[in-house]
């Protein structure tokens, strides 16, 4: 059988697509070649002709995931006077706590990006950088700024950490009093179901 032209990258991006679920919800280095391949309907003998290696894969795939955070945080000039506000409160919900495959790869993964080589590392650095600076610009504090990305990624991680939902809800609500009292940030009037404050 023949494929088209663009069928290697097609399968690159949905490869691509779904290991970054499948790495945020079971970790990477737990989840073996075959099934990733298998979660897009193909054998593991198939990898290497998209990806030199596993690592290659990883790569590639927190190298995408911390730009479209860094995206979606770092924010622009159309975006709202409460931006952080609104990041703030997306970041530290149950929402995202209960459903790390569609949230931040640094609280998922920031243990095996921390053993990652130094091309991970910088794609990472880079990315985190751009967030400090966009917040920065916006509240006028560049200590404030790292130690807000540093409390939500924190919080995140020990949110998950704990058994208890009573707990979880605690540290979570903890984080953005505490970060609201510090910053004087305005949150928004309401929020979306995936935002919500519990």
């Amino acid at each position: 059988m023949r494929y088209s032209s663009t069928h290697k990258q097609e399968v690159r991006e949905k490869l691509l697509a779904s290991s970054r679920a499948i790495a945020k919800g079971g970790g990477f280095d737990a989840t073996g070649v075959d099934a990733l391949m298998g979660a897009i309907g193909m054998t593991g003998g198939a990898f290497y002709s998209h990806f030199p290696s596993k690592q290659a894969l990883f790569e590639a795939l927190i190298s995408e995931e911390v730009d479209n955070s860094s995206d979606m945080l770092a924010g622009n000039e159309d975006s709202p006077p409460d931006h952080v506000a609104r990041c703030l409160r997306s970041y530290l919900s149950s929402f995202h706590v209960d459903n790390p495959d569609k949230g931040c790869a640094l609280t998922a993964l920031g243990p095996e990006i921390a053993r990652a080589g130094p091309e991970v590392r910088k794609s990472v650095e880079r990315s985190l950088k751009r967030t400090q600076k966009n917040w920065n610009d916006r509240i006028g504090d560049s200590d404030g700024a790292w130690a807000l990305i540093a409390q939500c990624v924190g919080a995140v991680v020990l949110a998950r950490s704990v058994e208890s939902e009573k707990t979880r809800k605690e540290l979570l609500a903890a984080s953005r009093r505490f970060i609201d009292k510090a910053y004087a940030l305005e949150h928004p009037c309401s929020a979306s179901p995936g935002n919500r404050k519990d």
